[in-house]
């Protein structure tokens, strides 16, 4: 790697994320408490019962082993050994210390039940997130990033969300044994209780030091590097990308390549495991060091003192307890740190700002630091020119947009995708977008549909700035045919509706998937309607043809029934008779409503009221086929090239100057 790429690979790892937050430890565990609460209050009675069952088994075994010892010494010194209260001792000891084991199995086993279930029910709260966001944010790096930390977060057992949940618990136990303990300490030598504490904090301040470390030059920086193992995964392992790999012979480049992205996560991780050798080393040798303490103390005192034997067994277990009880509550607190690091992600994430409000752009908040953005929102707030609530959309059939010196630029691009649009789309009316590849048409749906905002300008429903609606209410308005067409493991009902199965409805959809050109395939399949879509929930699921997705494409738009239909380049994959021939079809089945036609081919131009040409982000030329056609601009050369396709058996072309 060049010097260059080194350092910009190293600024881009210290670059700190914008929507990353750090709260702090007390705010997080009172965050996690709170989530046991609200989705499993049971689970907080079983960690209390748990910590005290657990934090008893502990020291149980040095009053056993005092007792018994005890008794085996006085009953030495008698003529008659009387071994009853032996007996008895045995079987309450035993007895005791059974109803502790079943206790902490009962606990142990459901705690860990229910904090998985806690897990799950957070890990939804995520997805929710990620499904409710704005679409635009997710083209963002650093949304991506915070996106992936949210999910590992929530991705195990032992760190983040959950491990919080267990480092609570632990820290209970530990923290009843010390109470417990800390008398004998003092009694034996208050000294020692020094000597045992700096012990424990030199562990406890290395420990911290690790995980500092460990989090910064490890964690932090993997975030990018899964989601390159996610993207290099999906990738080899995808259907769609199946006949490329095998045909452009990619199976060793694929294979390099991941090898590299692996390598990236194996030199992470190697150096994280190096920094725990690390510090087990250091701990083991102060662990050491701290043993000979005690042992030190418990033989003067048998020497100075006349420590009995039962009282040397009870006082040694004791002293060791509350050493191992220390340092596990204090690495239990340094783990706590680290894990809320975790928790900061999940929260930074779950916190993101997603919805602006009335009359604020997604960019206008996001171009902002994160600390300028609620001023953003106060102020937005105190405004009286704008509404404090968003406005409900109009209720009425006739829609008229209309785009004023609107431009709009991806983030880090260097210019705009498109550039001073002025437009109007009005009621009833049919729009065709034409113009090459890149040429701006998909930007411009995007921008309709609302998936993304304005860098400049405004977008206007009815005389009203879109950014005063509900995107959620706004999106009902439309009824988009992508290029890319997307099938889910569900039955073709559910596909054709994008509905739950109890709110669709199949006859509806059946109707939908004729008209759409399907009636024929539907006719073939045993179970119509019901047919399940791929292999990957149920093993005689189906796929379509690319052609046949696209037709179920157009049947969800149809089942929508929204006032505009918007296709952004649905046909690409059928030849310019085909496409000519389903463009009529489909705009007589949609009657009178508004529809938007986007190509590169110009199938759909002569049915349609309007044309608007783009070329280079920008709109160059506005108005009807023939108006077009006379001017002689780019538009008219585009038709006289592509003319020569529309063509059938021999016939002269279907469009004609």
């Amino acid at each position: 790697m060049s010097e260059k790429k080194e350092k910009d690979k190293n600024e881009n790892d210290e670059k700190k994320n914008p929507y990353q937050h750090e709260y702090s430890v007390f705010s997080n565990v009172k965050y996690i408490l709170g989530k046991i609460r609200h989705y499993c209050p049971i689970l907080i009675g079983l960690m209390i019962t748990g910590i005290f069952s657990h934090s008893i088994e502990q020291y149980l075994a040095s009053f056993i082993g005092k007792f018994v010892i005890d008794i085996v010494q006085v009953q030495s010194s008698n003529v008659q050994k009387d071994l009853a209260p032996l007996i008895h001792i045995l079987l309450i000891a035993c007895s005791v210390e059974l109803v502790i084991m079943l206790m902490n199995a009962i606990t142990g086993n459901r705690c860990w039940y229910y904090m998985i279930y806690t897990r799950m029910k957070v890990i939804t709260e995520r997805v929710k997130k990620a499904l409710s966001m704005n679409y635009q944010m997710f083209e963002e790096p650093d949304v991506l990033d915070m996106e992936q930390k949210a999910q590992q977060a929530t991705g195990g057992n032992v760190n983040g969300v959950e491990g919080m949940m267990h480092n609570i618990y632990d820290l209970g136990i530990n923290a009843v044994v010390l109470l417990i303990t800390l008398t004998t300490v003092v009694v034996l030598d208050w000294r020692m209780l020094i000597v045992l504490g700096v012990v424990g904090l030199l562990q406890h301040l290395f420990f911290l030091y690790t995980v500092k470390k460990d989090r910064r030059e490890v964690w932090d920086k993997l975030a990018p590097t899964w989601r390159k193992i996610d993207y290099m995964q999906q990738s080899v392992q995808n259907f769609d990308y199946a006949k490329d790999i095998r045909l452009f012979s990619m199976k060793d480049w694929l294979s390099e390549k991941q090898h590299e992205v692996l390598m990236e996560k194996q030199d992470k991780m190697l150096y994280s495991r190096t920094l725990w050798i690390y510090n087990s080393a250091f701990a083991h040798g102060l662990s050491v060091i701290s043993t000979a303490v005690i042992y030190a103390v418990m033989i003067f005192a048998v020497v100075d003192k006349n420590l009995s034997i039962g009282n040397f067994t009870l006082y040694l277990g004791l002293a060791m307890n509350f050493t191992s009880a220390m340092t596990n509550a204090l690495n239990t607190l340094g783990t706590i740190k680290k894990n809320s690091h975790d928790v900061s992600y999940f929260r930074s994430f779950i916190d993101m700002q997603t919805e602006e409000r009335p009359g604020e752009s997604f960019s206008a908040l996001t171009e902002k630091k994160e600390e300028e953005s609620d001023d953003i929102i106060k102020k937005s707030n105190e405004n009286p020119d704008l509404p404090h609530e968003f406005l409900p959309i109009p209720k009425t059939d006739s829609y008229t947009f209309t785009f004023r010196n609107v431009c709009f630029r991806y983030a880090g691009a260097r210019q705009d995708a498109l550039h001073n649009l002025n437009i109007t789309f009005s009621a009833g009316e049919r729009l065709a977008v034409v113009g090459l590849n890149g040429a701006g048409k998909t930007t411009f749906v995007k921008l309709l549909c609302r998936l993304y905002d304005p860098t400049e300008g405004e977008i206007l429903l009815n005389g009203v700035d879109i950014r005063l609606f509900k995107r959620n209410e706004y999106y009902r308005l439309f009824a988009p045919v992508f290029q890319n067409v997307e099938l889910f493991a569900f039955p073709m009902a559910e596909n054709v509706s994008m509905l739950t199965p109890d709110q669709t409805d199949r006859d509806k959809s059946r109707e939908c998937l004729i008209q759409s050109g399907l009636g024929d395939k539907l006719a073939e399949l045993k179970d119509g309607v019901d047919t399940e879509l791929l292999k990957i929930i149920y093993e005689d699921g189906i796929d379509l043809s690319g052609g046949e997705k696209q037709k179920l494409a157009l049947a969800r738009a149809l089942y929508k029934n929204a006032p505009i239909m918007v296709l952004d380049e649905p046909t690409a994959a059928l030849d310019a008779l085909a496409e000519y021939n389903l463009y009529c079809n489909f705009d007589k089945i949609i009657g009178n409503k508004s529809a938007v036609y986007i190509s590169h081919r110009l199938s759909s131009t002569r049915f349609c009221h309007h044309i608007a040409m783009f070329e280079n982000g920008e709109m160059v030329e506005y108005g009807t086929h023939e108006e077009l056609l006379h001017k002689d601009g780019a538009y008219a050369e585009m038709f006289r090239i592509q003319s020569q396709y529309y063509k059938e058996e021999g016939k002269e072309a279907v469009f004609s100057e």
